[in-house]
């Protein structure tokens, strides 16, 4: 497991080199799921790609930005679904924008999760891995990733993160986000996935959602390269993540690209959202 972490770690100081300087236009390319890439979706799929061909247990590799999965070591045990740059839409106006990595062995079930990391590119660059605990560890002046601190979720938190449109929302999930900011939450939403979660999370808790809504009824966040790894990182740092009803981590995708509605957060707030949608 180390040498993956480290071969993601050498594809953050790549993919945040290609981010400074690298064009933020558009390709003429259409990836997996129908969105027009980014030159940068293009250039940081690549470093991943070449960075997990250097790993030996690595078996095979399953890219968002790809239909199908990619063979590396016929010896390897692990599948490591990923994001090689999540809300890449965010960084031709300047904001945090992430990768994000499950390691799965055995499939890409949300059981099979073995490990879960993913990286912040914002004013400073952040690393975050899900084993056994979360550690955060941040970059140095030098390049190298230096230990921060474990990250702990409370009971209860104050930050709200609502996403997808809200005209299309169910009126008691309005109703939810309603009650929620009568409570005194405050609003915390950029629109990337992964700076929003890690806010959460260094925060000490709070809400993130993604429901089912009248345009995205399964939800729009993929469950092999985003939702199942932020998860696993959101039990291990004490919090929960269900689909409204679910555990995220015992749902099963029958395509690489299934979606699915998602919240996460602390313990206090998924309780109400389980009461919301019981």
């Amino acid at each position: 497991m180390t040498e993956i972490y480290e071969a993601i770690k050498r594809s953050a100081k790549r993919i945040k080199e290609a981010i400074e300087f690298d064009d933020t236009g558009y390709s003429e390319n259409i990836n997996a799921t129908g969105d027009t890439q980014l030159k940068l979706d293009i250039k940081s799929d690549q470093i991943i790609e070449e960075e997990f061909a250097k790993v030996a247990s690595i078996k095979e590799i399953i890219s968002e930005e790809k239909e199908e999965k990619t063979p590396l070591h016929v010896e390897g045990i692990y599948g490591v679904g990923y994001d090689p740059l999540d809300g890449s839409s965010l960084i031709d106006v300047n904001l945090s924008v992430g990768s994000i990595f499950g390691i799965y062995e055995g499939g890409y079930a949300g059981a099979n999760l073995k490990a879960a990391v993913y990286v912040v590119y914002g004013p400073r660059v952040e690393l975050v891995i899900a084993e056994q605990d979360v550690k955060m560890y941040r970059m140095n002046k030098s390049g190298e990733f230096v230990f921060i601190k474990t990250i702990e979720l409370k009971e209860k938190g104050k930050l709200n993160a609502p996403g997808s449109t809200q005209m299309c929302w169910e009126p008691k999930h309005k109703a939810l986000m309603d009650a929620i900011f009568a409570d005194g939450y405050r609003l915390r939403y950029s629109g990337g996935m992964v700076p929003d979660l890690h806010q959460i999370l260094l925060k000490g808790g709070g809400l993130f959602s993604y429901p089912a809504t009248s345009d995205v009824p399964k939800g729009k966040l993929r469950m092999i390269f985003e939702v199942f790894p932020f998860a696993f990182v959101y039990e291990k740092a004490g919090g929960e993540a269900i689909d409204g009803q679910r555990r995220i981590l015992e749902l099963s995708p029958s395509h690489p690209h299934d979606t699915t509605p998602c919240f996460f957060g602390s313990k206090a707030e998924i309780e109400r959202v389980k009461k919301c949608y019981e």
